[in-house]
Parts: C-alpha cells; structure tokens; sequence
C-alpha cells in the first residue's frame, strides 16, 4: 500500500522537475554555441599569427573575445550545476518529506543569475567581434 501512496509524490516531483530539466537542455545548446565559438577564436588567432599581416587590431583584440567566452562558458556551466542541484534537491526533498521550496527558490535563481551574467558576457563578445568586423570592411573600402 505504500508503494501506491509514493508514486503520485514521484509523480509530481518528476513534474516539478520538467522545468529545470528543459532549461538544462537550453543551457547545454548554449554551451555547444559558446565552445565552438571559443574554437573558431582560437583558429582566428593562429591563422593571424602566422600571418603577421594587416589585421593588428583584430589581433590585438582576440585574447579579449577568449576572456569573455570562457567566462560565459563557466557561467553557463555553474548555472547547469546549479540546475541539477535543484532537480536532486527536489527529489531528496520529497522522499525526505522536507519542505525544501526555499532552498530549490534559491538554487533556480541562482541559476538564472548565472545564466544571464553567461549571455551578458557572450553579447559582448559578440559586439567586440561585429566591431573588428566592423573595422575590417571600412578598411577594404
């Protein structure tokens, strides 16, 4: 009888922990854009070592854009952590029978705290690379 009695409270934990688990989804497809970015940065600078040509500023500006993405890649990081942490302390907390809601509150803030200092800091790389971008075409011109 027992058994019958805790799947509906597994049933309704696994509901409450939907949400998190699509923002997991999320964070982790941001994190395959933020790594591949980081990749294509790191080719930029090699291919504008080598080359020793021209694109100074571009150059000069490279180790900036890598700071901001590997901030953004760590805040998305922490923020997925912190979304796991959320969706175990929503299960231990049900089969505790803890009233765990403050504490899950504090966890998914947290969580989006982080995820938006993560895309705060990718939009500024971003910016910094439209403004090389920028640079380079009024040059050619």
């Amino acid at each position: 009888m027992d058994t019958l009695v805790d799947i509906p409270t597994v049933t309704h934990v696994i509901q409450q922990a939907l949400t998190p688990v699509f923002l997991l989804g999320g964070v982790g497809t941001l994190l395959n854009v933020l790594t591949g970015r980081l990749a294509r940065i790191v080719d930029r600078f090699r291919f504008l070592s080598e080359k020793n040509a021209g694109h100074h500023d571009e150059y000069l500006t490279l180790p900036t854009r890598v700071r901001l993405i590997h901030k953004a890649i760590s805040f998305c990081c922490v923020c997925a952590l912190l979304v796991c942490m959320s969706i175990v302390i929503l299960f231990v907390g049900a089969e505790l029978e803890l009233n765990i809601s403050r504490i899950t509150s504090l966890l998914f803030v947290a969580a989006m705290l982080t995820l938006t200092a993560g895309i705060t800091c990718f939009l500024r790389e971003i910016a910094l690379a439209t403004k090389n971008m920028e640079t380079i075409i009024l040059i050619k011109n």
